[in-house]
């Protein structure tokens, strides 16, 4: 059992307030209970830190703390930007893109997920400008694709066409704006953009804008 203190720098650190703060509030009785059945003014305490979160990103919010505009924090809790250690997103969405991003204040599995080592398979979903002519599979396939201004080429990457204009890609890399640039060079444009999975997670009927946080089971699979 913690004590009035340890729960307070505990709390505090779970981005509730500062360490004074959650003193305050443990004295006027607004946390009850303890372990996994601690509440803070009558609601289930945050998880602690290891914490993984899954949201279905809009289009127009920028992957950033700092930046002008929308910021896919602010779809978050206010408090979850107040933790300790901080919540960071794994890797980025530019501003247009939609779909799939991961939240977590775990640093090793962090570091781990978006490693240029790692292997982890991200599917996208592409609307393009012009049809499809048939040979992006096969280049996309080859592994010899060096896109513009770089000097080694992309991992094989597997292609599905789905439609004259639409196509699934299924990348293993997270090169700066890598699927865009990728049709590119194949003589295309992509007109609009949603990532639909990462690794064993795909978003399933999570609504646009909306989050959940990821199970014991899902963040093990991660791992």
């Amino acid at each position: 059992m913690k004590s009035d203190r340890q729960l307070a720098k505990y709390l505090a650190n779970l981005g509730y307030g500062s360490r004074k703060e959650v003193e305050a509030a443990i004295r006027r009785g607004r946390v009850t209970g303890e372990g996994e059945s601690l509440r803070f003014d009558g609601e289930p305490v945050d998880p602690a830190p290891g914490m993984v979160i899954l949201m279905n990103k809009p289009a127009g919010f920028t992957c950033s703390r700092q930046d002008q505009g929308n910021l896919v924090y602010e779809l978050l809790p206010p408090r979850y930007l107040k933790r300790t250690p901080a919540l960071s997103t794994v890797g980025r969405l530019d501003a247009d893109t939609t779909g799939l991003l991961l939240f977590t204040d775990d640093g090793k599995l962090l570091h781990k997920l978006i490693s240029p080592k790692s292997d982890t398979p991200k599917t996208y979903e592409a609307t393009l400008a012009r049809p499809l002519e048939g040979h992006e599979a096969e280049l996309f396939a080859s592994g010899d694709l060096m896109l513009r201004g770089e000097d080694k080429p992309l991992l094989p990457a597997t292609l599905e066409v789905t439609g004259e204009r639409t196509a699934r890609l299924t990348i293993t890399e997270g090169r700066y704006h890598q699927v865009r640039r990728m049709f590119a060079a194949a003589g295309n444009h992509v007109e609009a953009l949603h990532r639909a999975s990462f690794g064993p997670l795909i978003l399933g009927d999570l609504p646009e804008g909306e989050w959940r946080l990821l199970s014991a089971e899902e963040i093990s699979a991660l791992a």
